[in-house]
């Protein structure tokens, strides 16, 4: 399907979040964040050829699909040799494009995720609270707010969020991240 461009946008964004795998959990099995992974472990190949399906799908100049800006988030993410050097209002826009084509309330929390890097924690955390109906059983919710508070020097509230967060992680790499932040606010 060389023409379907949510099959090359499905395609990037496999090769884009493959890339990254190495650097994901720690030796000890813990989650490593986008932001703390060695981005020297990461398989240049695999970026290379996932940035080039994602500008090839941008040149066609035909309106992405979600997969087509996912990859297009992840290109962006990758681009940066240093996690200071995102450029964060890029991420935005794209989430607004993706927003406007699935405007599910995690598509929206990843929105607010961006969004804390470029106006604030407590932008983003107004964002995330609207969201809490639908997302409360969602674990990723839990721990966004919980950062997002501790950003704002919200110890208590942070820890409940971290607490929460924990209870409803899938998974032990997520539980021993979360654990740690937790314990780290003293």
């Amino acid at each position: 399907m060389p023409d379907d461009g949510e099959v090359a946008g499905l395609l990037a964004l496999m090769l884009l979040t493959e890339a990254r795998r190495a650097a994901r959990v720690s030796a000890t099995g813990e989650l490593v964040t986008l932001g703390e992974q060695d981005r020297g472990a990461w398989d240049a190949s695999l970026i290379a050829e996932g940035h080039r399906l994602v500008r090839e799908r941008l040149a066609t100049g035909a309106a992405p699909g979600r997969y087509q800006i996912l990859a297009a988030i992840n290109a962006v993410h990758t681009s940066a040799r240093d996690a200071r050097d995102t450029d964060w209002s890029q991420v935005v826009a794209l989430y607004e494009q993706l927003v406007r084509l699935d405007p599910s309330p995690v598509i929206v929390l990843n929105r607010a995720v961006a969004v804390a890097e470029l106006d604030g924690a407590e932008v983003a955390l107004a964002a995330a609270d609207r969201l809490g109906d639908e997302l409360a059983g969602y674990h990723a919710y839990h721990a966004t707010r919980a950062d997002l508070l501790r950003r704002l020097g919200r110890g208590e509230e942070s820890r409940a969020a971290y607490d929460r967060a924990i209870e409803l992680a899938g998974n032990t790499a997520e539980t021993a991240y979360l654990t740690r932040r937790r314990d780290q606010l003293g």
